[in-house]
């Protein structure tokens, strides 16, 4: 079973989305491997958008990341990966097509409800940041 990683963002827990997404990752059939409540801070925060962390807009990333409490998950199931990426749409919310949950519940670029893992290395990496190997079998 392939494993990815999923960030309930700030403002998906604000809005009282989390029970509504996680419902459509159910109803696709994934299984949730691990979960966890985390508050991120800045260190955390640069290794995971490391590739964004020259960029003049990271620091609000930043702070809307840190402006409360995430939900990191992994789900699992068959080309979990793939498929959750088709089912969150595209980053920007702007851009998403209704019935995508970004599209359906985001706002822009950054407050787009979730975040998920693009590729198989991408997964193994974020899943190892945020949890520990105590924490389920990776």
């Amino acid at each position: 079973m392939e494993k990815t990683l999923i960030i309930f963002k700030p403002d998906c827990l604000r809005k009282r989305l989390m029970g509504t997404v996680l419902g459509r990752f159910e109803r696709e059939g994934f299984t949730i491997a691990g979960c966890k409540m985390a508050q991120l801070g800045p260190d955390l925060l640069k290794q995971h958008y490391a590739h964004l962390a020259d960029e003049p807009f990271f620091p609000g990333i930043s702070s809307f990341m840190e402006s409360g409490p995430v939900v990191v998950m992994i789900l699992e199931g068959d080309n979990v990966i793939k498929k959750i990426r088709k089912l969150v749409g595209p980053t920007d919310s702007e851009k998403a097509a209704a019935g995508t949950i970004r599209g359906d519940y985001g706002d822009n670029a950054m407050r787009n409800v979730v975040h998920a893992s693009d590729s198989p290395e991408s997964a193994r990496a974020e899943i190892r940041r945020f949890f520990n190997e105590d924490d389920f079998q990776i």
